[in-house]
């Protein structure tokens, strides 16, 4: 089976807003080192505002990032065709702060 490539990370500013599944960087900070999220747009129920909810979350207590949590993202990975010899998507290494400097801000 041919391995693909995973696709580079995008800086978030890049990002469409349409409520695909999409994979994040999240930034290190108190709660931890950078990790990978799968994570889509939308409003969390109830909640008038849109953000980037985890896929994986539980709809009484939802994960949800603001986008200066986030630091860049790529395409969540195609399903491989063969099913039968199917093996897990190459998961990515979180993206580097350095490699999105310019981007950093106040945030205000």
């Amino acid at each position: 089976m041919e391995e693909r490539e995973p696709t580079a990370w995008q800086p978030m500013s890049s990002v469409r807003r349409d409520g695909a599944r999409i994979l994040v960087t999240v930034r290190s900070g108190e709660q931890g080192p950078a990790e990978v999220d799968t994570v889509r747009w939308t409003s969390v129920r109830g909640a008038p505002e849109k953000a980037w909810v985890a896929t994986d979350t539980d709809a009484d207590s939802p994960v949800a990032y603001q986008d200066d949590e986030l630091l860049a993202w790529m395409p969540f990975p195609e399903p491989t065709a063969d099913r039968e010899t199917a093996t897990s998507p190459l998961w990515p290494d979180p993206a580097l702060e350095s490699d999105f400097e310019e981007e950093q801000g106040s945030g205000i």
